[in-house]
């Protein structure tokens, strides 16, 4: 007998899973990925899109597995079991894998390169902008830090500034963040942190103490959000509408649907320590699958187990740090930066389409928290 899946979304974790489901199958599941459009978007490239520095598409075919099937449209809806499409039409499932993903938070007026559509807008505005025009990047993440670091490179005739409440580059020690602070600085960008933006406008960013600051054109590169299509289907979300799942990744109301991905929210003891990341997205994938795929042989999944291993941040074409971390995300003490750091980052961004294509994936395992199963984890954007 054979089963129908449906993976909704084709990024990291949405392709993982159909090309192991179909390369570990058998020929026991039918896969029919969903996706609004025929190509994948690199998203660890989209601040290179943005600058003018690279492209951050492929087409989909050439990282699915020929096996898998594809839809291009959106699901606009969960419902019993099936799935309502953007384009009229309707696929039902046996088993769903639901890998939407996230995108950026959107401010009125604000550019962001968390999505190939505003990566693209962002292009363009900055080809429209003259020497000396202020350029914002609202938050120092690992994403507006390599934002902020590729357009200060490749438009050396604006002027770039980087905001942040906290300090720079989230989760690196102290260390790692003096020298990323270092190359920013060589790079010609205003790095001002402990100040936090409360409204973008046309041509400025105002902040909580109350000034003014000239922006011809603002990047917002702060928390993520997920689409909200596990809410308005009624299916259990957590307070940010991710999919509430077990340590299996499987829906704590729908046994089959499985979650994988940037868009659920399995219990903090098995993924608290995981970032929103393409490291956590394609093994949280192939977990899925795996899932999925005992379920069909009537077998008891495996508990979420993945660890990181690094952090990984471009600063322009021409410099890098690479920090390794513990299974928990912690660092440690090794660390790799300027050309070589480049280079390694280049790398690691090259492997993951080669890494999402095999179906036999292996990835280091993670930490147990031990903390309370009612919780669910509270991943934060890289």
């Amino acid at each position: 007998m054979v089963t129908d899946v449906v993976v909704v979304g084709a990024g990291y974790a949405g392709v993982m899973a159909a090309n192991r489901l179909v390369s570990k199958g058998d020929g026991r599941v039918r896969v029919t990925v969903v996706n609004p459009r025929a190509e994948f978007v690199e998203r660890i490239r989209l601040h290179q899109l943005a600058a003018g520095t690279g492209d951050a598409v492929a087409p989909l075919a050439s990282v699915l597995d020929p096996r898998v099937g594809l839809r291009i449209s959106a699901v606009t809806r969960i419902v019993g079991n099936s799935v309502l499409l953007s384009d009229g039409g309707e696929l039902g499932f046996d088993r769903l894998v639901y890998a939407v993903g996230s995108r950026s938070a959107v401010r009125e007026q604000a550019h962001t390169v968390g999505d190939l559509a505003g990566a693209q807008r962002l292009r363009r505005r900055l080809r429209e902008l003259d020497a000396g025009d202020p350029v914002t990047v609202v938050g120092a993440g690992l994403t507006g830090v390599e934002t902020a670091a590729e357009i200060a490179e490749t438009h050396p005739h604006l002027a770039v500034r980087l905001l942040s409440a906290g300090p720079i580059g989230g989760g690196l020690p102290e260390r790692g963040r003096r020298r990323v602070t270092a190359r920013l600085q060589r790079l010609g960008v205003e790095v001002r942190t402990g100040v936090r933006a409360e409204r973008v406008g046309s041509d400025s960013v105002d902040l909580d103490d109350g000034t003014a600051l000239p922006s011809a054109c603002t990047v917002w590169a702060g928390a993520f959000e997920v689409p909200d299509l596990a809410r308005t289907s009624g299916l259990p979300v957590d307070a940010a509408g991710r999919l509430r799942t077990d340590e299996s990744l499987v829906c704590v109301e729908r046994p089959d649907i499985v979650g994988v991905g940037d868009a659920v929210a399995p219990p903090r003891r098995v993924a608290a320590h995981l970032r929103m990341s393409c490291q956590a997205a394609i093994p949280l994938g192939a977990t899925g699958a795996d899932t999925v795929l005992a379920q069909i042989d009537g077998r008891a999944p495996e508990p979420l187990s993945i660890g990181m291993v690094l952090q990984c941040i471009s600063l322009g074409r021409r410099g890098g740090y690479v920090q390794t971390v513990r299974a928990d995300d912690s660092a440690r003490r090794w660390a790799v930066r300027g050309r070589l750091g480049a280079s390694v980052k280049e790398q690691i961004c090259r492997g993951t389409l080669r890494y999402i294509r095999d179906g036999d994936y292996r990835w280091a395992g993670g930490p147990r928290a031990g903390l309370d199963e009612t919780d669910t984890g509270a991943r934060v954007p890289s």
